[in-house]
C-alpha cells in the first residue's frame, strides 16, 4: 500500500544490531527504506547490514558512542554525506537497571539517564537540524509501559521512560512547524536476548505473563507495524503520541 511505502527513504536505527532494533530495522527495509545500523558491536552491526542488503536495500554500519554528543553529530553528518538526506530516526538504544530504589547508586542512575534520555535528546536534535532544512522528517522514540505506570525494582528506568514520553510531546510541539513529526512506541515486555536471563526465572516470567491480558510476552517483530506506521505517510496527522504495544498491559 502506497501510504506505508518507504521507498528510497533513509532511516537511522540506534541499537539496531539486535532485539527490537534489529526487528525494526528489517521492517523499515522491507517497507523500502535504506537503513543505517548504529551500535557499539561492529560484528553484530554488519550481520544486520547483510540482512538489510539481502532484502534489496542499502545499509551501512556506524559504531557510534551515543554517550558522546559530538559523536552523535558526526553520525548524522556521515549519514547525510552517504545518502544525501535523513528521513527517519528511530531512537532505540537504551539500557535498564534492576535494583531496589534504596540500593540505586549515582553511577547506576547516570548510566540509565545518560543513554535513555540525554543521548536520545541529542540524537533528536542532530536529526532535526537536517530534517528542518528538508522540511520533513519522522522521529520515533522508544518509550515503555514503564514510563506510563510504576513498577518495582526499576526506578531509574521508569523515570527515564517517563521522560521520553514527555520529551516526545515537547519536541513534537516545537518542531511541527518544520514538518517534523515526533512520536514514540511504548512496548511492554518483549522477549529479546537482553532479557533472556531474567525471563529464564519461572517466577519472574510467570509474574509478567500473568499481568499481561494477552497472557504472553511480545515478540520483537510485533513492533514492525507500528514503526512502519510512524515512519510513513500513513501517520501524516499523528505527532506527539506514544503508541503502546503492550498486549493490553495499560488497559487494566
Amino acid at each position: 500500500m502506497k501510504l506505508f511505502n518507504l521507498e528510497n527513504k533513509v532511516a537511522i536505527v540506534t541499537g539496531g544490531n539486535r532485539g527490537l532494533g534489529r526487528a525494526m530495522a528489517l521492517a523499515l527495509a522491507e517497507a523500502g527504506a535504506n537503513v543505517v545500523i548504529v551500535g557499539r558491536d561492529e560484528e553484530k552491526n554488519q550481520q544486520v547490514v547483510s540482512e538489510v542488503q539481502e532484502i534489496g536495500r542499502k545499509a551501512i554500519s556506524l559504531s557510534t558512542d551515543l554517550r558522546d554528543v559530538d559523536a552523535i553529530g558526526e553520525m548524522v553528518t556521515t549519514v547525510v554525506e552517504k545518502f544525501g538526506r535523513l528521513d527517519v530516526l528511530v531512537n532505540n538504544a537504551g539500557v535498564s537497571h534492576t535494583g531496589r530504589a534504596l540500593e540505586v547508586t549515582e553511577k547506576d542512575w547516570d548510566k540509565v539517564m545518560d543513554l535513555n534520555v540525554k543521548s536520545l535528546f541529542f540524537c533528536c536534535q542532530a536529526a532535526a537540524k537536517v530534517m528542518k532544512e528538508q522540511g520533513s522528517g519522522k522521529i520515533i522514540n522508544l518509550a515503555s509501559v514503564a514510563g506510563a505506570v510504576g513498577d518495582l525494582g526499576i526506578s531509574a528506568y521508569t523515570a527515564s521512560k517517563s521522560a521520553v514520553i514527555n520529551l516526545t510531546r515537547s519536541l513534537a510541539l516545537e518542531w511541527v512547524r518544520y514538518g517534523i513529526q515526533v512520536n514514540a512506541i511504548g512496548p511492554a515486555y518483549i522477549e529479546t536476548d537482553m532479557n533472556t536471563e531474567e525471563l529464564a526465572n519461572p517466577k519472574v516470567r510467570g509474574k509478567i505473563v500473568g499481568k499481561t491480558p494477552m497472557q504472553r510476552l511480545g515478540e520483537p517483530e510485533e513492533l514492525a507495524g507500528t514503526v512502519i506506521l510512524l515512519a510513513s505517510d500513513a501517520s501524516s496527522y499523528i505527532t506527539g503520541q506514544t503508541i503502546f504495544v503492550d498486549g493490553g498491559w495499560l488497559a487494566q
